[in-house]
């Protein structure tokens, strides 16, 4: 089982971006699926979560209305898509894969496997 960060890169503030999450073999392997974010000096920080059977969504409350969590089944994938990009969306960002139910799907302790990050610099 492997998770696969893509889809980082440089925007420039106002702009979109979206960083997708390869699963391996599946995305049915797992529960659900996380998206966090660590930038420098900074702790990693949850940001959404989204459930496989039901695409029930989570989001934190500083993500709410700029990002958007989905996922495709029959591409093995989940994305996370940033709008309004700001200087402080610059991160590495994580996804994280739970392979059983969790009440932790805002914590890294709910989460088995991770992706390796992917870098998201935001200019202005």
């Amino acid at each position: 089982v492997q998770l696969q960060a893509s889809g980082g890169g440089l925007a420039r503030v106002g702009e979109s971006l979206r960083v997708s999450c390869a699963a391996s073999p599946s995305t049915s392997h797992y529960y659900g699926f996380g998206w966090f974010r660590q930038a420098p000096g900074k702790e990693r920080e949850w940001i959404s979560f989204i459930r496989s059977g039901d695409s029930v969504t989570y989001y934190a409350d500083s993500a709410k209305g700029r990002f958007t969590i989905s996922r495709d089944n029959a591409k093995n994938t989940v994305y996370l898509q940033v709008d309004s990009l700001k200087p402080e969306d610059t991160a590495v960002y994580y996804c994280a894969g739970a392979s059983k139910p969790t009440y932790w799907y805002h914590d890294h302790e709910g989460y088995d496997d991770w992706g390796q990050g992917t870098q998201v610099t935001v200019s202005s």
